[in-house]
């Protein structure tokens, strides 16, 4: 190869390098620069939404999550059916073995803690909700009140259905509710005459024994349980006196004075002492709803089971059917259908299983579910002299002289007053919660009453649901009774069974 075309070689390769180090310094910054940061832009927004979506589906699954906990929390804590604290305290009726009682602290921790009686919720005065006694259909249940939470239930029984209720109770014979007071004579000879002067009288209505008559004393005795032998005029001038009273209380020297003013004296009624005046009028059956009875008394028990929402147990040990007529002129004052439970006093129902040495039994009706069995022409209806009062007073109960509890002069004064419509039910609760989901306190509020019927006839159908303020004696009950079933049904000749009309007095 010749000189030149050596040098023409070289200079090829020596312009070859500059050439490269010219492209790689020449071309456009603002190219590759402008499309390396919107790369990185577009890389940052697509990391960002990522992390967003994920954060917010661990945030949603978590919440179902903790939802879901609380369902499950809830509906396994709900008394589906009351069990023993070991297996099942209250067995149901056809269960066959009894497990062994724990220990007296665990029985009591798991009553405390995993047991409850359900209570429906009213929401509020005039909602609607709709319940399931029937397989074929559904009912509606209004709020008509919250104290009491009294709910009514239209078409709780068809009139077919109401018909053969009063043809049994007519079937098994009506008793009176209460005797009537003998009229002249007669009330010489049962009752022999008896004069008290006003010391005396003084001191029967003294309750404290303080030496003060307090318009408290008047009025607990004017809502006695066993009646008032005060006359309503008697009543309102003792009251009267009581209000004009500036120290708002009665000496027995200014309780002299009123009964001197009395037209007789409260213990001087003619043909002796003035009977207890009567809290109803009508006449009342007991109806068994067990195995054999009726198909529509097994039905309403049912449909009752249904409506409470309470253990199947509860209600089938609780009284029977209480059917009652009232006529024309009948009527039933104000009144609770439970009692306050106290320390010597027991339940009517568990009383085999009770403090055997208590001296009075008491009714304990936790719910009562009262059905019109026909659609009355005049009259009858039913009363709450207080329902949604914002407080409770016995002193409130006295009005104008008037007594809110006597339905037969105050009716039209209650604060809420039902038309009696065949078919329809009435639940109502008598008792408060105690706080651990258990019967509390007796709401006092549930006081109610049968206006007089004016025209035709009335027939009501009472079912109540006996619950013990005492956890463990109602478990005892159910127990007691579940073994005494499983022993009759075990005899060749089984005797009649133990019909819970028998563990009951007609209250």
């Amino acid at each position: 190869m010749d000189y030149s075309n050596r040098q023409h070689i070289h200079s090829e390769m020596d312009d070859e390098p500059q050439e490269s180090l010219n492209a790689c310094v020449d071309p456009s910054p603002y190219v590759p620069l402008h499309r390396r940061e919107r790369i990185q832009i577009q890389k940052s927004s697509v990391c960002s939404r990522a992390y967003f979506v994920v954060v917010m589906v661990f945030f949603h699954v978590y919440i179902i999550n903790v939802i879901g906990l609380l369902l499950y929390v809830h509906y396994n804590n709900s008394p589906g059916e009351i069990v023993s604290a070991e297996v099942n305290t209250l067995p149901a009726l056809s269960s066959g073995l009894s497990p062994p009682d724990p220990p007296q602290q665990d029985r009591e921790l798991d009553v405390s803690q995993s047991f409850s009686l359900q209570r429906i919720e009213g929401i509020r005065v005039g909602h609607v909700q709709r319940v399931s006694i029937m397989p074929e259909r559904r009912h509606e249940m209004k709020t008509l009140s919250l104290k009491p939470l009294l709910f009514e239930i239209p078409g709780f029984l068809t009139e077919e259905e109401c018909g053969v209720v009063m043809q049994l109770a007519q079937l098994k014979g009506l008793m009176d509710s209460q005797a009537p007071t003998p009229q002249g004579g007669q009330e010489d000879q049962l009752q022999p005459p008896l004069s008290l002067g006003p010391k005396e009288t003084f001191s029967l209505l003294d309750l404290d024994q303080d030496g003060l008559l307090q318009r408290q004393e008047i009025l607990s005795h004017s809502h006695s349980r066993d009646g008032t032998w005060l006359s309503p005029e008697n009543l309102r001038q003792i009251l009267t006196s009581l209000e004009n009273s500036p120290a708002g209380v009665l000496t027995l020297e200014e309780f002299r004075f009123v009964c001197d003013g009395m037209s007789q004296h409260p213990l001087q009624q003619q043909g002796g002492t003035r009977r207890g005046q009567l809290k109803r009028k009508s006449r009342h059956t007991w109806l068994y709803q067990g195995p054999g009875s009726h198909h529509v008394l097994n039905t309403i028990r049912k449909r009752v089971t249904q409506l409470v929402r309470l253990p199947s147990p509860l209600v089938e040990l609780s009284e029977p059917l209480q059917v009652i007529r009232y006529e024309q002129g009948g009527f039933s004052h104000g009144h609770h259908d439970s009692s306050p439970s106290h320390p010597e006093t027991t339940c009517a129902h568990t009383r085999l299983a009770g403090n055997t040495s208590a001296h009075t039994e008491i009714s304990c009706r936790y719910i009562t579910v009262s059905v019109y069995l026909n659609s009355v022409d005049g009259g009858g209806l039913t009363s709450f002299p207080v329902a949604d009062n914002r407080t409770y007073e016995e002193e409130a109960l006295v009005q104008d002289g008037i007594d809110l509890t006597d339905t037969q002069s105050s009716c039209d004064r209650g604060n809420l007053r039902l038309n009696p419509a065949a078919g329809t039910a009435l639940l109502w609760y008598n008792h408060l919660s105690d706080g651990n989901g258990w019967m509390g306190e007796l709401d006092e509020y549930s006081l109610h009453g049968d206006c007089p019927v004016t025209r035709g006839v009335k027939w009501v159908a009472n079912s109540w649901v006996n619950v013990d303020p005492d956890y463990q004696r109602q478990a005892r009950y159910q127990r007691l009774v579940t073994h005494r079933q499983e022993d009759e049904s075990g005899k060749d000749e089984p005797e009649s069974p133990i019909l819970h009309s028998t563990l009951h007095q007609d209250l």
